[in-house]
This record gives structure tokens, C-alpha cells and sequence, in this order.
């Protein structure tokens, strides 16, 4: 039921270098934390064992989540701000994690110890090199434990139908950080905590300098797909999110170089970027849509076709929409009261994922009773898998007619100002041009 939930609330979870899973023996699993228990939904929906997580003991007070996290193996951990008289539990979780990897099983750790908003990697707490590093001490080094590294990434934290992406690092063996360590314990479970997060880091897109975010997002509205089209940064077989996600490192990296090596340059690039970024929210034109306007009869046509979709689509997407708005609004509702207020976006999905479970089923469930008690079988077969058929075709129509009258709305701005446009579409050029130069001076010479 879990897998069919995920598979109904992600459009789709990738998985990057998922080969680097060993698939027997003992694997400690370190994730950064940024979407709640929904990544320990991930992660064991992307590997092929079974993995054990720990979790803050916090989430089992909540009885629905209990009753799914105890199903799922999750084993409780009581940290300091959970309750500091409880630390003796913490002892307890140790030991549990330790049964499970010495029967040759895998445990999954948050070593962040949070869950948070955004997608910078916070500070990575030594608990688990503690635990890798006294479980592979009792067994003198023999045990074999392996800490896999994993990053996770979501297009859009907390928005149904986004995508996922679980990417794996290469194995860490534990026993290669024993070296010392009944002398200098504290010193081995230092470098293997830093080894860990530096693992992490690369993962994902993590931004030495928090203020580079907006640029690096604007050059990724800018650039990405010229740089997805030409393929010319990327030189290994990836699934689209992963493609992206080493893409817009590859971004960040570079703008790391430049404000070492020309500050003053990629300075005065940003302020150029803002200003043309700024144009555009008080427009309220799209990067996407401007770039259209280019080519009039594409815009026009397309804009027709999807008025066509639209009056075709109508009837299925009201028929969906009649029998998702009730459990929908359930949905909204745990979300608002589940979740708390500094951690809404990490936590939304875990909320929506577990209220979905329970909402959609038992809404579903009575409506297909209704139904077979009216018409019988075999109609209320039909009936019952045309539901969530309709459900996401009526998401994705609400959807796409949004974005159909928000590119109208661009498209008329755009042709009742064409100097502005012009302009803009100017402004756009030389930024990329800019972009393509940078490019070609961070290009190291020919050997």
C-alpha cells in the first residue's frame, strides 16, 4: 500500500548510481533530512532491501504515523530536545540498529538529525560514525559494515506530482576509519563525520555561499535547457532529474570560480540578471513564455491546441473532480494541522501521503459500496478503477488550464507591448551571451 501511495503522490522517484547499493551484507544508509519521514519513503522505495530507519520518537505520538512507521520497521530515537531526561533511550536505539546489521541488514540514519524548509545540507552530527564505528570495533574490524551516502532532491517540496530523486554515493567501508580508534575515538568519529558529510555535499546542490541561490536559480531559468538540448556538461547516461541536478552543480561550481577569480565581473552580472528578473515579476511574464514570443504562429497554435484539450477534457476532469474534493480537502486540512509552521514545506508531503492513504481510501471505498449496491457487478469494477484514473487526470487538467490562461495572459502583455518585449528579449540575449563567454573562459585549455 505504501508503494501505491508513493507511486500516486510522486509523478516519479529516480535513482542515481543505484548500483553502488551493495544488496547483501550490513549497510548503514546516511541521507540528508529535507522532506520528513517522506524520505525514508523514498529511500525504501529506491533500493531493493529491506532498510530499517530511525526516527525521532516525536513522530510516534502521532497515533496515525505510529501505526504506519512501526509497519514499516522504523525504530524510535529519543534525542536531546525530545526529552533530555530520556538519553538513556538513545542506548536502546543503538543496540536495536546494531542487531539489525549484525543479521546482515540494512539501517537508514538522518544524521542532520533535523528535517528543514530548504536544501542546504545543515551541520551532520556524529551519531552515525558512532554507531558505524563501535559496531564495526566489537567484530575487531571484520563485520564488513559499509555506510552508503544518499542524497535526495524533490523538483517541488510538498506539491503533489513532483519528482524525486535518490542519488547514491559510493560506499564508505567503516573498518577503514577503525585505525586507532580505541586510543582516539573522538578523532576517528571526527573524520568519519566530515568524510560523511562531505560525501553529502556532493550530492546534492549545496551552496557554500547561501546568497549565490538566487543567481544560481536565475541562470538555471536562463541556461538549463540550452545545456540539456547540447548535452555538452554532462558526459554520462542520466535519468531528466538527475541530469538536472548534476547540471545546476555544475552551475554552482562555476559560479563559485568566478566571484574568486572576477569578483567584480560576476558581480555586475547579478545585477543585471536581477534587474532583468525584476522586469519580469512586475510584468508578470515567465522566462519560459518570453522566450516563446519569438515565434508568434508556435505560441498561437499551441495556445489553440490546449483550448482544445481543455473543452475535450472537461467532462473527465469534472467527473475526477466531484469525487476527489472531499478527501482533498481532508488532505489540505491534515496538512494545516500536522505540520508545524517553520517546517510546513518538509513536512507537507509526509502529511499529504498519510491523510491520502487514509482519506482517498475510505472515500473511495464508500463510494464503490454506493455503487455496487445500485448497479452490481461488474459496473462497480469499472467504476472502482476509473477513480483514481480520473483523480489525476483531473489534477493534471486543473494544472495545465492554469498554466494555459497564465501563458494567455503573457502572450497579451507581450503583443500589447511589443518595445517592452523587445527589449527584454534583448536584455535576455546578452545575458546569455554573457553566460556562454563565462563558459568558454572557464574552460580549461586543451591538453
Amino acid at each position: 500500500m505504501l508503494g501505491l501511495a508513493l507511486g500516486f503522490y510522486f509523478r516519479r522517484i529516480e535513482r542515481f548510481h543505484a548500483e553502488r547499493v551493495p544488496v547483501t551484507g550490513p549497510v548503514l544508509f546516511t541521507s540528508n533530512h529535507p522532506n520528513s519521514v517522506a524520505d525514508s519513503f523514498v529511500i525504501g522505495a529506491s533500493v531493493p532491501r529491506k532498510v530499517n530507519f530511525v526516527a525521532t520518537v516525536q513522530l510516534f505520538r502521532i497515533p496515525p504515523l505510529k501505526w504506519l512507521l512501526t509497519r514499516c520497521g522504523v525504530i524510535p530515537i529519543n534525542r536531546v530536545k525530545d526529552d533530555p531526561r530520556a538519553m538513556r533511550t538513545v542506548a536502546d536505539t543503538f543496540e536495536a540498529c546494531f542487531r539489525a546489521l549484525e543479521a546482515g541488514e540494512a539501517v537508514g540514519i538522518f544524521p542532520e538529525g533535523i528535517t528543514y524548509d530548504d536544501a542546504q545540507l545543515k551541520e551532520v552530527k556524529s551519531g552515525a560514525a558512532r554507531m558505524a564505528l563501535e559496531l564495526e570495533h566489537r567484530h575487531g574490524g571484520q563485520l564488513g559494515l559499509q555506510i552508503v551516502p544518499v542524497g535526495l532532491t524533490y523538483s517541488a517540496k510538498g506539491v503533489y506530482r513532483g519528482d524525486a530523486l535518490a542519488h547514491f554515493g559510493v560506499p564508505l567501508r567503516a573498518a577503514d576509519f577503525l585505525d586507532g580508534y580505541a586510543e582516539r575515538r573522538r578523532e576517528c568519529i571526527h573524520k568519519l563525520t566530515a568524510e560523511i558529510e562531505r560525501c553529502l555535499q556532493a550530492l546534492i546542490l549545496h551552496l557554500p555561499q547561501l546568497e549565490h541561490a538566487r543567481l544560481v536559480a536565475g541562470i538555471k531559468r536562463l541556461y538549463l535547457e540550452r545545456a540539456l538540448v547540447g548535452r555538452d556538461l554532462l558526459h554520462e547516461p542520466a535519468s531528466p532529474r538527475a541530469e538536472e541536478l548534476v547540471l545546476t552543480q555544475q552551475i554552482a561550481a562555476a559560479i563559485e570560480q568566478v566571484y574568486r577569480a572576477r569578483p567584480e565581473r560576476a558581480a555586475a552580472f547579478a545585477a543585471k540578471l536581477d534587474i532583468y528578473e525584476r522586469w519580469l515579476r512586475r510584468l508578470r511574464i515567465s522566462d519560459e513564455h518570453l522566450a516563446l514570443s519569438c515565434d508568434r504562429s508556435r505560441v498561437a497554435w499551441q495556445s489553440f491546441a490546449w483550448a482544445l484539450l481543455a473543452l475535450a477534457g472537461a467532462p473527465v476532469a469534472l467527473y475526477g473532480w466531484l469525487h476527489r474534493l472531499v478527501p482533498f480537502a481532508l488532505v489540505r486540512w491534515a496538512e494545516a494541522h500536522f505540520t508545524e509552521p517553520g517546517k510546513r514545506k518538509a513536512q507537507a508531503a509526509t502529511a499529504a501521503i498519510v491523510a491520502g492513504v487514509i482519506a482517498f481510501g475510505f472515500f473511495y471505498a464508500a463510494c464503490i459500496l454506493v455503487f455496487q449496491a445500485i448497479f452490481g457487478w461488474p459496473a462497480s469494477l469499472w467504476y472502482a478503477l476509473s477513480l483514481p484514473v480520473a483523480s489525476l487526470l483531473a489534477h493534471y487538467y486543473l494544472r495545465e488550464l492554469q498554466r494555459l490562461l497564465a501563458g494567455l495572459r503573457n502572450t497579451i502583455v507581450l503583443i500589447r507591448a511589443p518595445m517592452v518585449a523587445k527589449r527584454l528579449l534583448a536584455w535576455r540575449a546578452a545575458l546569455i551571451a554573457e553566460i556562454d563567454a563565462f563558459r568558454t573562459e572557464l574552460k580549461p585549455p586543451p591538453a
